[in-house]
């Protein structure tokens, strides 16, 4: 199950919830389990090794650097992986009242991935320590520590989904700037990076204020500005160099997004560079 961290973060900070229960368990190699989840929602930090679990046909891999969290009385089936031990903290908590919308914590399963974080480590550890000691200031410290790790724990997903955001902006402009002269789509370039058309309009339009649609055609169109100013190419000629095969398709966009057209664009700024750089659109 994906899982917007911001809504799933939102959500948390509007539900009324107190912990249940902190788990630390060891498992050997090869052990497999078909059973179901506990009478409450949780979360599974692993320590070390590396384990499956599979909620009703939907398969998760959970070692160092990944989180699941299970709802309640869910079925399970459980297997460490590899030769190592397979070793997990669970923190089980309870809904305590009404959730804020539809989404509910005790019947969904999905998977966050921090990474490494040294700051997340030693939270977990403070909560294991702090739920294994008696009287109300450790019980306290317990309901506090586990903020802290949901906390510590969003904030790293967060960071995370922006670094790879960030990373595939970056390679998808880049082979834009590279092969705008090809037949380039924008089903073609979110196939080729195995991500939908939605996710790739939403980093574009995150990083350039415009969808990748768009960026492509003003980063052509910023292109045959340049070819119109450097010499006397014909104009189909130039809209087939920055990869439109139909000249008057290509005039007709030039003149909407421009306000002239292009063979006025080249009469009117060859000799006017500084008006070409403002009449360049942004991008």
């Amino acid at each position: 199950m994906n899982m917007d961290i911001n809504k799933l973060a939102e959500h948390f900070a509007r539900t009324s919830f107190q912990v249940e229960q902190v788990c630390r368990y060891v498992r050997d190699p090869g052990k497999s389990c078909d059973d179901y989840t506990e009478p409450f929602p949780g979360f599974v930090f692993p320590l070390r090794g590396k384990a499956e679990f599979d909620f009703s046909g939907t398969t998760y891999t959970l070692a160092q650097g990944n989180v699941v969290h299970g709802g309640a009385n869910m079925p399970l089936n459980r297997k460490v992986l590899g030769n190592n031990r397979w070793e997990y903290l669970l923190v089980l908590y309870r809904v305590c009242g009404p959730e804020p919308s539809g989404f509910r914590l005790s019947k969904a399963h999905f998977q966050l991935t921090p990474r490494q974080s040294p700051r997340l480590t030693e939270l977990l550890e403070l909560l294991w320590r702090s739920s294994g000691e008696p009287g109300g200031i450790s019980a306290f410290q317990t309901e506090t520590l586990f903020r802290c790790v949901l906390e510590e724990l969003f904030v790293c997903v967060r960071n995370q989904s922006s670094d790879s955001e960030q990373a595939l902006f970056e390679k998808v402009s880049k082979y834009i700037h590279e092969h705008y002269m090809a037949g380039l789509s924008v089903r073609a370039l979110a196939e080729q990076n195995e991500i939908n058309e939605n996710r790739l309009f939403y980093v574009f339009k995150k990083y350039t204020g415009m969808g990748p649609g768009n960026y492509l055609m003003a980063y052509r169109l910023n292109r045959a500005k340049e070819w119109l100013l450097a010499g006397d190419a014909p104009i189909g000629e130039v809209a087939k160099s920055v990869g439109y095969v139909d000249a008057l398709y290509f005039s007709r966009i030039f003149k909407k997004q421009v306000g002239v057209s292009p063979a006025e664009f080249r009469g009117k700024f060859r000799n006017n560079p500084y008006g070409f750089q403002d009449g360049s659109i942004p991008i």
